[in-house]
């Protein structure tokens, strides 16, 4: 489900969300990722929906404070991981 680059940046930026390591391999983030039902979006308007439909308040935010919110990790392809902590 989630591919190499999904999976390099969520081990390489994962203390942004979280205050220690939860995985330390590839597979460990991919387990740990679908156990907590993360998913990867194509844009910074489908990572607004998904806060939109998720009812996250976003009454006043800008797209730069939506794509520093510690769950959204930048895959840097245009796509992004959004992860519930």
């Amino acid at each position: 489900m989630f591919d190499d680059a999904v999976l390099q940046c969520f081990l390489d930026n994962q203390e942004q969300l979280f205050p220690e390591k939860v995985a330390e391999t590839p597979e460990e983030a991919e387990e740990f990722l679908e156990e907590c039902m993360a998913v990867v979006v194509g844009s910074v308007k489908e990572v607004w929906e998904y806060f939109d439909e998720e009812g996250v308040d976003m009454e006043g935010a800008d797209e730069e404070e939506i794509l520093d919110a510690d769950e959204v990790f930048d895959i840097g392809d245009g796509r992004y991981l959004i992860v519930e902590g």
